[in-house]
């Protein structure tokens, strides 16, 4: 069984977050393992409370981990100080994990802010580096080269100014555009694009987390990165189509959407 570790926050909500991303790469067949940056109060209508984890713990669970079980791939979420990205990514360098995914969260859906200004500088010089694949929505896109992202032309201008920053490959998430939902896919040299028609659905918190998580755990298992990434955006497709209507604002999407899949396919071949 594949080893997948998530470096991201807690969402005591548990539609994003480390439990999103242990829920995506447990239905996905992989092993999941965590190292907790972040605590958050959390529900589907904001984040009431934040509480950073002490950056020698992160770095213990880290160590905990990657000592005595290895890894396959790895993902980041919320990071939220500077401190917290410089010791990730220290971490990441010194056990040489090759398969890293960036998802660079910035601000969470109901807006509130989960990445300090300073900690998007250390990001840049010190995280993106060291990935195989950065994932940043249409604002993250635009934090990250600084200028609006907010069409097909100017996501492709994004994704190649955010591989100078040093990634392998760049994935910049059309979910905020009008019209169908459209990914862009840049290795350096050509693009790829992912297109499937818009959900129209609310129930759409933890979609990034859960993407990622999907991502890493699918390149883990050996796909190549546009596979992996076709394969993470068939997955959270599915998870929105089938969102789960909890709480009173975003409920989250719905991670056991590819279990009940196969067990269609399964009740056919019977």
């Amino acid at each position: 069984m594949k080893r997948v570790l998530t470096i991201a926050g807690s969402d005591s909500g548990g539609g994003a977050g480390i439990q999103a991303d242990l829920k995506t790469i447990t239905v996905l067949g992989s092993y999941g393992m965590s190292a907790i940056t972040v605590l958050t109060a959390q529900n589907s209508v904001g984040v009431q409370g934040v509480h950073p984890v002490p950056i020698d713990f992160i770095k213990l669970q880290m160590d905990s981990v990657l000592t005595d079980f290895g890894v396959d791939a790895a993902k980041t979420g919320m990071l939220s100080t500077p401190e917290i990205v410089l010791a990730v990514a220290e971490q990441l360098r010194r056990y040489k994990v090759e398969l890293l995914v960036v998802d660079p969260v910035m601000v969470a859906k109901s807006g509130d802010v989960l990445l300090s200004k300073a900690a998007r500088v250390t990001m840049r010089e010190e995280l993106l580096p060291l990935a195989h694949v950065v994932t940043p929505n249409l604002p993250e896109a635009s934090e990250l080269c600084g200028f609006p992202v907010e069409d097909l032309d100017a996501m492709k201008e994004a994704a190649r100014k955010i591989r100078k920053l040093g990634p392998r490959f760049v994935v910049v998430k059309g979910g905020h555009l009008e019209g169908d939902a459209v990914d862009v896919l840049f290795d350096g040299e050509s693009f790829q694009t992912f297109e499937t028609p818009r959900l129209s659905n609310r129930n759409t918190h933890g979609t990034g987390c859960t993407f990622s998580a999907a991502l890493a755990t699918f390149l883990g298992q050996g796909s190549t990165t546009p596979e992996a990434v076709g394969q993470a955006k068939e997955f959270i497709t599915r998870a929105i189509a089938l969102g789960l209507d909890l709480g009173s604002g975003h409920g989250p999407t719905n991670h056991y959407a590819h279990v009940l899949r196969l067990k269609e396919e399964w009740a056919k071949n019977l």
